[in-house]
């Protein structure tokens, strides 16, 4: 899971301390930017995150971080991240990497680096959030109350999991249930808030599957709702909360579109749609209809989801993502599939593909870290068993399989379960047991109802060959699962 949000990480908490004008100047940070070298801040991102993995990390980075470290925002990363920044520049101090040092950011003694830290902030009704505090005359620092425990920062790190609906929206919004008031004012710390919630969702989704979260994650999207009818200061922070609650409910409609809630999934997703309506917000609007038409397929509409996905095309086209382009295309490709049209199929494929082959763009929306190689070839996968060519499709489930990074869970039992269902159809039925088997052993780190029904429709098709050794091994081991 994503670390707690770091007090380091806050401009407004980096302004607590009484500074002189000149340290309040952002500076850009210059060494980072030349350590990112040719590479985008979205490629650069995902080296971090694989840099996190490799040492036991899980920080949620991606474009819009590098960005406010590189523009100077970020003075001092947090101790996740200086961890994972010292792992992937051996030798270089954190001077060296353009920051400045913790207890100059901070104004007192830092922690020891093996610290945790948790920052939970209950701001008061009449406090403007965006402002920065102390910066206002005859105003304390005291009108923030910064609690930090130690002790209690594991169990916060994983509410997502098993805490209630209360510690949820207090641990992904920062509105401790201890506040007694409404937050009247919306500023910095709720806008990056409802960010950072839908960064831990994706993230504890990819780890994990669905099933676990959809109920906890509700909390924080009403809480992001109701944040959209108190007041904003700037124009600039209610457009990022409508993007950021928009998103928002999109990853919540995804929890419940994989957990097999196609009803409520619809209804999140309309409701994202006609956020990014009212934002005029085409990334959230494209992003919206990709989903929606996922969702159509899944329900056995290929017709709804191929016109979803051409609106979100349109939707799409100026905003410059070759990446967004090639998933709407695929998008639409499923929908011809279902339709049984192979000639319009291959022709959404072609044009994904073409897209894809252009690589990454800063443009590429954050929420697509998800859309390598490996979905490319899932996707294609499904249209191909769709179309009832099951060889094929198993093929490129194979290859999807083979190229995923181990990391996720939840997307290589997928894909697992995509090769297993379709060696069985194409008559192969102890390869299917085989992967079928490799799904099993991940479903102690995965909870999805859809990665389940994949494996009863293959277990249904195998059970006429439980005469041999390897289907009769998965169908026991997949039946005492399912008890």
């Amino acid at each position: 899971m994503a670390p707690s949000p770091d007090p380091h990480d806050d401009p407004r908490v980096n302004a607590r301390t009484p500074q002189t004008p000149r340290r309040l100047t952002r500076e850009p940070n210059v060494a980072f930017r030349q350590l990112r070298g040719a590479r985008s801040p979205g490629e650069f991102a995902a080296a971090v995150r694989r840099a996190a993995r490799e040492i036991g990390e899980q920080v949620a980075c991606d474009a819009r971080y590098i960005g406010r470290v590189e523009n100077g925002e970020i003075r001092c990363p947090n101790y996740a991240y200086e961890r994972v920044f010292r792992h992937m520049f051996p030798g270089l101090t954190l001077a060296d990497l353009g920051f400045s040092a913790r207890e100059t950011v901070r104004g007192r003694g830092a922690r020891p680096l093996s610290a945790a830290p948790l920052l939970h902030i209950t701001p008061r009704p009449d406090h403007p959030r965006d402002d920065p505090p102390g910066q206002r005359a005859g105003q304390s620092s005291d009108n923030h109350h910064i609690h930090q425990n130690h002790e209690e920062s594991d169990v916060l790190r994983r509410a997502f999991m098993t805490g209630s609906t209360a510690t949820v929206a207090a641990v992904s919004l920062g509105l401790g249930p201890a506040s007694a008031h409404p937050v009247q004012r919306v500023g910095e710390a709720e806008v990056s808030a409802v960010e950072e919630a839908v960064r831990r969702i994706r993230l504890l989704d990819d780890r994990h599957g669905a099933d676990g979260l959809y109920q906890r994650a509700a909390q924080p999207l009403r809480t992001a709702y109701a944040l959209l009818d108190a007041s904003a200061a700037r124009r600039s922070t209610q457009e990022r909360l409508h993007t950021g609650a928009g998103e928002l409910a999109i990853s919540v409609g995804w929890l419940a579109h994989d957990s097999g809630r196609f009803g409520e999934a619809r209804s999140h997703y309309a409701e994202a749609l006609a956020t990014a309506r009212l934002a005029g917000d085409a990334g959230l609007e494209a992003h919206a209809f990709c989903n929606m038409s996922f969702l159509a397929r899944d329900m056995g509409r290929p017709r709804e989801a191929m016109r979803a996905a051409q609106a979100g095309e349109r939707a799409a086209h100026p905003l410059g993502s070759p990446r967004l382009l090639s998933l709407l295309a695929l998008r639409e490709a499923g929908g011809w599939a279902g339709l049984g049209d192979r000639s319009a199929c291959e022709e959404s494929l072609t044009r994904a593909h073409s897209h894809f082959a252009r690589g990454t763009s800063p443009a590429d929306p954050e929420w697509m870290t998800f859309f390598v190689e490996a979905e490319l070839e899932m996707l294609q996968a499904q249209c191909w068993s769709a179309l009832g060519d099951w060889s094929r499709a198993a093929r490129h489930a194979h290859r999807a399989a083979t190229v995923q990074d181990p990391h996720f869970a939840r997307n290589l039992a997928l894909y697992r379960a995509e090769l297993a269902d379709d060696l069985a159809r194409a008559g192969a039925p102890a390869e299917s047991a085989a992967a079928g088997q490799q799904v099993l052993d991940l479903l102690n780190q995965v909870q999805s109802t859809r990665i389940q029904a994949m494996l009863a429709d293959t277990s249904r098709i195998l059970a006429p060959h439980r005469a041999s050794p390897e289907v009769a091994a998965f169908l026991e081991r997949r039946a005492a699962v399912a008890v």
